[in-house]
């Protein structure tokens, strides 16, 4: 008997409409992403030989800059606006729907309670110009870091993950950073991480010889 021969499909694969995807997720993803705002102030850290990353989550960062000035920052825009939305109603301090959102996807604050509605205001180009923002007070007669760190824990449900991170200037005079760790005291925390630069390990030091044997 004859053999029957089956006729011989194409293998060509219509790839239009995969790259018609690719390219609408591509735009979807210019258009929607949102890059990190600008801080408001910029710090020259120390130097340091340690390591470990600076995480990206769970982090409560104080940044003060080498006039001593203070500021509060907090990964998370739900957290963030959990956290000024307590504030707000606490307080008193009468923001409105947008400054609250601009808080929650803003960068970091540095000014008193009585100025921060005037502060979330303001555009990005002209906080870092306007006075207001001369730092979060951190005086024993008027400690509002305090207030940030509690309500900052609050809206992070407490978590065990939570870091406590500062990021200080190399020209910060100590009592300023002083003022800060004693902040932090009160409040009955004691682990902190220091932001520094990383260096070089100086050669024949204990540290270098710890690198050289676990490179071994």
């Amino acid at each position: 008997m004859p053999k029957v021969k089956m006729p011989r499909k194409s293998t060509l694969i219509d790839m239009t409409a995969m790259c018609d995807v690719a390219f609408l997720l591509l735009t979807f993803f210019m258009l929607a992403t949102k890059f990190k705002p600008d801080e408001p102030v910029t710090v020259v850290t120390p130097s340091s030989i340690n390591t470990q990353l600076l995480p990206d989550s769970d982090v409560i960062l104080i940044t003060v800059d080498d006039k001593g000035r203070v500021f509060f920052s907090m990964d998370g825009q739900p957290k963030r606006k959990e956290l000024i939305t307590n504030l707000n109603t606490n307080f008193n301090l009468g923001l409105s729907d947008r400054e609250i959102a601009n808080f929650a996807i803003g960068s970091s604050i540095g000014t008193d309670f009585k100025n921060l509605k005037a502060v979330l205001d303001m555009k990005p180009d002209e906080r870092k110009k306007s006075p207001l923002e001369s730092g979060i007070p951190t005086d024993s007669a008027n400690n509002e870091l305090g207030t940030w760190i509690e309500y900052a824990r609050a809206a992070q449900g407490n978590s065990k993950l939570l870091k406590y991170c500062i990021k200080a200037d190399n020209a910060t005079p100590y009592p300023k950073i002083e003022a800060v760790l004693e902040t932090f005291k009160k409040k009955g925390i004691q682990k902190l991480n220091l932001v520094t630069d990383l260096e070089a390990i100086p050669p024949g030091t204990a540290a270098a010889a710890l690198q050289d044997e676990k490179k071994h």
